[in-house]
């Protein structure tokens, strides 16, 4: 997780998570993924990213996300979706909790053969 996005209208904690995916060094951004969560696991993802929250974007190239606060990627989040778009992010993305198990550096982009292997 790079970041997450500001909440909105009733929501609280965090609006949505900013994640992505290593490609050598470079973190690429995968999308926002905004369902799947309970309003306990908001408030906890927020108070954790919060004592990883920088200044400066972790993804590169860094996306135009309107009310982002950026994160240092040292969490995993699992995440299910059902397919990637051409521009490279995920459709209908959902959160599914977090990989205490797996590290940052350790997460790519997956494909067809390697989705159901974990």
């Amino acid at each position: 997780m790079g970041g997450a996005h500001a909440p909105a209208g009733a929501r609280r904690g965090l609006g949505a998570l900013l994640i992505g995916y290593y490609a050598g060094d470079v973190l690429l951004y995968a999308g926002k993924v905004g369902t799947g969560f309970t309003h306990r696991m908001l408030q906890g993802l927020a108070s954790a990213l919060e004592g990883l929250v920088t200044d400066e974007c972790p993804f590169t190239p860094a996306p135009k996300v309107r009310g982002a606060r950026w994160a240092r990627p040292e969490m995993v989040a699992a995440v299910s979706f059902t397919e990637w778009t051409t521009e490279g992010r995920l459709r209908h993305p959902s959160f599914q909790g977090l990989r205490t198990d797996k590290d940052p550096r350790d997460v790519v982009r997956e494909t067809a053969s390697s989705r159901g292997r974990r």
